[in-house]
């Protein structure tokens, strides 16, 4: 098995910076996507992608403004993700790939599998952002998304305040701070932090903003789901305070060929609480994959 993590190269695609991390010799190509705010491929896939590795052709990539993929300029909305995801994988010379995504990452990959079904051969969605006609809050989180200047200022306390990081990491994972590999977690979120502030960047990204209007989101992939073809894998941590259960069950129902499953004991960062479950998951579904 090669540990992804030790492998990477620095790509152009859509004319901007990617990192991408590489592992695993033979077996299906599978593409993993992070999560947003402060997610990194080695943060979030740091216990995921080297198991998957011994099994398949692994690529984890730094989305588009974090990590070592910087800097980058404009508007990165779904519209952009779409294409970006195809120049990706033409960058990579596959054809086709699975591909694995948390939170905004499986919002990311939904859509793209939905607008490009002959380049995915599966999704696993982990809380998948884009599926709901309205959140709570929605007027509320609107309005402070285009208060000006707040998104940047939120960057910036970030980046000083590392002990506003780890206690909202303690609240948002399970097992709080006694979760494996803690300290490194909170680290690679410092680290994160800092750098958005370095670039200058919002404290969310721009899929999430463009994603909400005022009454309602202005992004609801639900009513595109039951043309969604390609075999899909929905995961929800049973303590997701984020993705809600009904959401996930309207998409298991839609998606005509879709499986739904929920982990006990994890939140919305599944791999972060139970990534052994998670990764076991992940092989016995893409091991269906015809």
């Amino acid at each position: 098995m090669s540990d992804p993590f030790d492998n990477h190269a620095d790509l152009t695609v859509c004319g901007g910076p990617v990192r991408c991390y590489r592992g695993g010799e033979s077996g299906l190509p599978v593409l993993l996507l992070h999560g947003a705010m402060l997610d990194t491929a080695q943060g979030v896939w740091r216990r995921v992608a080297p198991a998957l590795a011994a099994d398949y052709r692994v690529h984890l990539i730094d989305l588009p403004r974090h990590g070592a993929s910087r800097p980058w300029h404009g508007v990165l909305d779904d519209a952009f993700f779409r294409r970006f995801l195809a120049d990706l994988l033409d960058t990579l010379e596959l054809p086709q790939a699975a591909l694995v995504g948390l939170s905004l990452g499986a919002g990311i990959a939904t859509g793209f599998a939905l607008e490009h079904p002959q380049r995915v051969s599966a999704v696993v969605a982990v809380g998948p952002g884009g599926l709901g006609a309205k959140r709570p809050a929605q007027f509320l989180t609107w309005l402070a998304m285009r208060t000006p200047g707040l998104l940047r200022a939120a960057t910036w306390y970030l980046a000083r305040s590392p002990s506003a990081i780890r206690r909202s990491m303690i609240a948002n994972l399970v097992a709080g701070e006694h979760t494996p590999d803690f300290d490194a977690i909170i680290a690679a979120a410092v680290r994160e932090a800092r750098a958005k502030h370095r670039y200058g960047e919002k404290a969310l990204d721009d899929w999430q903003i463009a994603a909400y209007g005022p009454t309602a989101m202005r992004l609801n992939l639900l009513p595109e789901l039951p043309r969604l073809s390609v075999p899909t894998l929905w995961v929800r941590g049973a303590e997701d305070p984020l993705v809600g259960i009904a959401e996930l069950a309207t998409a298991h129902a839609a998606a005509p060929n879709s499986r739904l499953v929920t982990i006990a004991g994890a939140g919305h960062i599944v791999t972060y609480d139970r990534p052994d479950e998670f990764t076991r998951l992940v092989r016995e579904f893409l091991e269906s994959v015809p």
